[in-house]
């Protein structure tokens, strides 16, 4: 769901509902980690910030100094934090981290276009790194019984743990 709608608000209820059905994560726990984490935990959103401002810089044949991609990795995470959990908000926020380097920000018409799928991408890594902040909390509560992600994970599980 992630995937088509673009919008980690809009699939916290289904996120809510797998890791407390799949992972065994408690409503206490799921109820408060997935809602701060579909606010503040943009990682995809964070990374395709920093990636995109590299890109149209290049493409506009400018160098990047050393204070300047540093400046990236700052506006792109304090940006990240600030977006919106919609679809779009991303590229909108990207404007900021162009700004804060120099780079005309009419260079996001390079990537205009290919935005919608790179957005949906997007929220998938926000999505499961919300659900991966959630486990783990849970798991440091005592919440999770020691291996219940290993034994539910066929791919790295033995034929032994999943036949029991």
């Amino acid at each position: 769901m992630a995937f088509t709608t673009s919008s980690s608000s809009a699939t916290l209820p289904v996120t809510m509902k797998q890791v407390e059905e799949e992972l065994g994560v408690s409503e206490q726990v799921s109820s408060f980690v997935l809602p701060l984490g579909a606010t503040i935990n943009m990682d995809g959103t964070s990374l395709y910030q920093g990636v995109a401002a590299v890109f149209i810089a290049q493409a506009l044949g400018m160098d990047l100094t050393f204070s300047q991609q540093l400046m990236i990795v700052l506006t792109a995470t304090l940006a990240s934090i600030g977006s919106a959990g919609v679809p779009g908000a991303g590229i909108i926020m990207l404007i900021i981290v162009l700004e804060s380097i120099n780079v005309p920000a009419a260079g996001i018409a390079l990537i205009i276009a290919p935005d919608r799928i790179l957005d949906m991408f997007r929220t998938v890594v926000n999505v499961t790194g919300d659900a991966t902040v959630c486990s783990v909390v849970a798991s440091t509560e005592g919440e999770l019984p020691d291996g219940l992600i290993r034994q539910a994970n066929p791919l790295t599980s033995t034929t032994e743990e999943v036949k029991s």
